[in-house]
């Protein structure tokens, strides 16, 4: 799935979309060079969950932000600065994984080897000064549904 963003508002927009169809164990994979939208989108999807966007900042120098008195936990990470899968098996990435709350992790060809079987792979591209290119897929049975009812939402 192809979406494209024309604003800061309609990535927010998206993120909500997305939001409304998580529920608890959802692995959202995102994909970016920097500047391409990648904390936008999550705060969207915060927005969505029913927490304040203005809470979201990039966990880039504490690696993961946890997020909670929404209809579900958020669990944001950003492995910018992680080099090895190591030190992401470290930071007890499976209880967040597969705990109560939703996973957002920037950056997540970090993750290497330790990707999970399901996630909703999500690719930003830069495409003008505002403008983004979302591609969506997804990886598991789960997920798969998560992406088809995404696509109804949205509307591509």
């Amino acid at each position: 799935m192809r979406i494209i963003s024309g604003s800061v508002n309609q990535t927010l927009s998206i993120g909500r979309s997305i939001a409304g169809n998580l529920q608890a164990g959802d692995i959202i994979c995102l994909f970016g060079n920097l500047g391409s939208g990648k904390t936008v989108l999550t705060k969207g999807i915060a927005l969505g969950l029913g927490l304040h966007k203005k809470d979201v900042i990039s966990p880039s120098y504490v690696l993961i932000r946890e997020y909670k008195g929404g209809e579900l936990p958020l669990y944001h990470f950003d492995l910018y600065r992680l080099n090895k899968t190591r030190e992401v098996i470290l930071l007890g990435y499976e209880e967040y994984f597969y705990g109560d709350g939703v996973s957002v992790v920037e950056w997540a060809d970090r993750l290497g080897k330790l990707l999970p079987e399901g996630y909703l792979r999500i690719d930003l591209r830069v495409k003008g000064v505002i403008k983004r290119e979302l591609r969506v897929s997804a990886n598991g049975r789960r997920h798969r549904k998560l992406q088809e009812m995404i696509d109804e939402d949205i509307g591509t």
